[in-house]
């Protein structure tokens, strides 16, 4: 059964119904000190601590239980803005793995991105123990020894996969992650959310998702399914824009056309999952 025909098999009620509230979710877990003390942290960039509104990065951690004496894998941190905050949390106790595109890759703009990351984890005390692999779906995979992560996660990057490499893009990463986990290791995805009701091939090109077809191409690798938290959803957002999710903030593709109107949406509706690697 492929990718398609197995989402199919699990209804939108089915993972309501598993949906976590954020709110509930702080309340019966308590205050996070050390994390933050790490997102209120001097180092961090102006610009990125702007987007805490839209990004939530107390909350969005803490659902996925990260601790600060875990081994956690970031994939594609692009710019650093969650490295900027899971950097200090877990200097001292932990390892920070930064899974960033490939040194050799064979577009300029990934291998510039790259050489920023390295400058960025130069500049700073706060990054030296940091440790930069590479990953690219069906290429690289050596995000981290095998069966040593407590935690891999990705933001805002599956679309870029599927987009890419389609169906075969994603199973090669979900393949990566899980071998990466320790048995019970946690999986924690955010991405831009299409609406169930919207056609498939949105997918292709909007830079939107759907929620569905996350959880099946991660249940295909063997993930067991935790839950979903609303934390960083959007009801504002109709991910029907022209441009797809880059005429939202931050990107504004269109400039001065239609500004107000996009900066009112906001960031991208955004679903929040968290997948577990089996004990056995």
């Amino acid at each position: 059964m492929n990718i398609q025909a197995k989402y199919l098999l699990g209804s939108v009620a089915a993972v309501c119904a598993l949906t976590l509230s954020s709110h509930a979710f702080a309340h019966n877990h308590g205050g996070n000190q050390a994390l933050k003390e790490a997102i209120a942290g001097e180092h961090r960039t102006p610009a990125f601590v702007e987007r805490d509104s839209f990004r939530n990065p107390y909350e969005t951690l803490s659902f996925f239980e990260v601790k600060p004496d875990m081994t956690v894998v970031e994939i594609w941190p692009g710019g650093g803005w969650y490295t900027e905050i899971l950097a200090p949390y877990l200097h001292e106790e932990g390892t920070l793995y930064a899974a960033h595109f490939s040194p050799e890759h064979p577009r300029e703009m990934y291998r510039n991105s790259r050489t920023r990351f390295e400058e960025k984890m130069a500049s700073d005390s706060v990054y030296e123990n940091v440790v930069i692999t590479s990953f690219a779906p069906g290429e690289a995979h050596d995000i981290a020894p095998a069966g040593t992560a407590d935690r891999v996660l990705t933001f805002r990057n599956l679309h870029n996969w599927f987009m890419q490499g389609q169906e075969e893009g994603i199973t090669a990463a979900f393949t990566a992650f899980y071998d990466a986990l320790k048995p019970g290791g946690i999986l924690g995805i955010v991405d831009h959310r299409l609406p169930e009701d919207k056609e498939d091939d949105a997918m292709r090109s909007s830079g939107y998702m759907k929620e569905s077809w996350a959880r099946a191409f991660a249940e295909a690798a063997g993930f067991e399914y935790i839950g979903s938290s609303d934390v960083n959803a959007n009801p504002e957002d109709t991910a029907d824009h022209e441009g797809g999710v880059w005429a939202l903030p931050p990107t504004l593709r269109h400039g001065d056309s239609d500004r107000e109107h996009y900066q009112r949406i906001g960031e991208s509706d955004r679903f929040t999952l968290k997948f577990r690697k089996p004990e056995a």
